[in-house]
């Protein structure tokens, strides 16, 4: 049989190992609980923002990040303007802001503080259509309709610009009247994308409205 002897030295020395053990895993422990559950962020800033839209007064407290499109699609519940890319590239977002459109989807609600806002809704309403909608209809401008709010909204929007004699990238007087051939039309609306391809009766529909006959 194995003499087994213990000191008092051993024992104190064995007790001291023990605990430094146990207050290491505690602190372990606790830097790992830390680590798991970190403190709640704080709440990201909050603005009111006071918006004309469609000839109505709104006022919304929106957090600082929330686009105008989301303002418009999931605050207002106004769901004509698409969000479509998400990226300012199709077009499927744009609205008038001021008399001139934007892509909703690039623009912080907070950065249009007491702007006048026209949507699709505010264009006009199925028994007293905008020229625009009412040639769209009659010239079959739209094939899914996913586009077609954006189309319109900026087709009307161009008009006026095109009106005022703003030139575009391919006008070949930066002074003079411009007229609305196809070339100037297809860079003028180019930013609108239309993943049906109805290109062509878009144009026809604008260059119906341009003429004076919607």
């Amino acid at each position: 049989m194995t003499d087994l002897k213990m000191s008092r030295r051993s024992v104190l020395i064995g007790g001291a190992v023990s605990a430094a053990g146990v207050a290491a895993s505690t602190r372990l422990g606790a830097h790992a609980t830390e680590a798991v559950m970190p403190a709640a962020p704080e709440p990201p800033p909050r603005s009111t923002v006071h918006l004309e839209v469609n000839g109505r007064q709104e006022t919304l407290t929106l957090d600082n990040r929330t686009t105008l499109l989301d303002a418009l699609r999931e605050h207002l519940k106004l769901t004509g303007s698409k969000k479509g890319c998400d990226h300012g590239q199709c077009g499927a977002c744009t609205v008038i802001v001021d008399g001139r459109r934007i892509n909703a989807c690039l623009s912080l609600a907070v950065m249009n503080e007491g702007a006048k806002i026209t949507t699709i809704e505010g264009l006009g309403q199925p028994d007293a259509l905008h020229p625009m909608q009412a040639a769209f209809v009659r010239h079959d401008g739209y094939q899914c309709g996913y586009c077609t709010p954006g189309q319109i909204c900026s087709a009307v929007a161009m008009l006026q610009e095109w009106r005022e004699g703003m030139p575009s990238h391919v006008s070949a007087s930066l002074t003079g009247k411009t007229a609305l051939d196809a070339t100037e039309l297809r860079e003028r609306m180019s930013g609108n994308l239309c993943r049906c391809g109805a290109y062509s009766n878009i144009a026809e529909a604008i260059e119906d409205v341009a003429g004076g006959r919607a």
